[in-house]
């Protein structure tokens, strides 16, 4: 076996140029591959970090039309809530239009103790609480912007108009990594004292109920029993699961994700068909040499073990290699996405998957040539000598 495995290695390596031109591709595929992966999973990266306790109440027509801040205290009676909250997308603009980041008007004290994963100091969130002109900030996002606390935040109005200046107050930081730090929040009460002096008519209306649920189990019958509530009602609800929330969004940028999926996929065919190229032109080149073991006694099963032995070592070394290089790559990709994607990181199952994929490569490009020679027959290897 140790004699195999050194005849293995020594082959995969006699054409050196060949050999590492097809390991950097293999390389530059597998690296692709990642970040694409990655990519999807970042767009389903809010409903993984749902909580199957809270529930989303909306306007059952669209998210646009908002529902009367008094559904609040109806809502509460329903048997199975344990808590409401309520927020409001703001939809403002920092500096320029390309500084996207999410941005949420709150009623703090229930909003922060429905989310328990925002996690806050005890001297920021009084704070917070006691400024009505405060925010808070995930720490992702106030890096991105180099904010710290005290700093006035200047947001351009769009579905508010106007100038609005926010004191930052906090940065919450996440429990765990696939927590999204890069959300915006600010007092609900402001923004609605705002559309008083206004005379707007979303005044006491409210984007969205976020509903704590007792028992997780609950959810179906505390979201039918919310919209009967305000069935027939001229603002009726559509409550759903916040990861079915979630996953809303993500359907509308279905086809997206759908492309990126695809080319992910033809990454692997194209590399997949270079290195079958690489080893077809081994295979020719060494039929000599099969017809030679196979005069001598050795079956077309070992020289078969020799091709894919040799095919799925430059597979493998490509894989590793752009395995190693997929986590400074990600990172850079994040750094320059800045708050695009919430969470952007490479997970166990994406990084399994790069290496499950370069092992079928190299077993998948191989499989003709390794044909090929377990079956010449010997006149035929001899054939071309001379």
């Amino acid at each position: 076996m140790r004699y195999l495995v050194l005849l293995i290695v020594r082959n995969a390596f006699r054409q050196k140029l060949r050999t590492v031109l097809t390991v950097a591709g293999i390389i530059v595929a597998t690296v692709a591959f990642g970040l694409l992966r990655t990519a999807v999973d970042a767009w389903y990266g809010g409903s993984e970090a749902a909580s199957a306790t809270r529930l989303i109440t909306r306007n059952a027509i669209s998210l646009v039309f908002p529902l009367p801040l008094s559904y609040r205290n109806k809502i509460q009676q329903v048997e199975g809530v344990a808590a409401t909250s309520y927020s409001n997308w703001f939809g403002g603009v920092y500096i320029s239009e390309k500084n996207f980041f999410p941005q949420f008007a709150i009623e703090p004290r229930s909003y922060l103790k429905l989310y328990p994963e925002y996690v806050l100091s005890p001297q920021e969130k009084r704070a917070f609480f006691k400024d009505r002109r405060g925010a808070i900030a995930g720490r992702k996002l106030a890096e991105t912007y180099g904010w710290e606390i005290g700093d006035v935040i200047p947001l351009q109005g769009t579905i508010y108009p106007g100038d609005w200046n926010f004191v930052l107050r906090g940065i919450y930081e996440g429990t765990s990594e696939k927590v999204d730090q890069t959300l915006f929040f600010f007092h609900w009460e402001y923004l609605n004292e705002k559309l008083k002096q206004v005379g707007s008519e979303r005044t006491d209306h409210v984007g969205i109920y976020v509903v704590g649920l007792e028992n997780a189990s609950q959810a179906a019958e505390v979201s039918q029993a919310i919209d009967d509530l305000f069935e027939n009602s001229l603002a009726e609800t559509l409550t759903e699961t916040e990861k079915a929330f979630q996953l809303g969004f993500v359907a509308m940028t279905e086809a997206i994700v759908m492309v990126i999926e695809v080319v992910s996929f033809v990454i692997i065919i194209i590399i997949m068909a270079v290195t079958a190229n690489t080893m077809a032109m081994s295979a020719r080149e060494r039929k000599q040499e099969y017809a030679t073991l196979k005069a001598l006694g050795f079956p077309g099963s070992f020289i078969a073990m020799l091709i894919y032995g040799e095919s799925v070592i430059i597979a493998m070394t490509g894989g590793l290699l752009g395995l190693f290089f997929l986590y400074p790559a990600a990172d850079l990709f994040a750094s320059k996405i800045g708050t695009f994607f919430p969470v952007f990181k490479v997970t166990q199952e994406t990084a399994w998957l790069a290496i499950g994929v370069a092992l079928l490569v190299g077993l998948a490009a191989a499989a003709i040539p390794a044909w090929r020679g377990a079956t010449i027959p010997v006149t035929e290897g001899f054939s071309e000598i001379g």
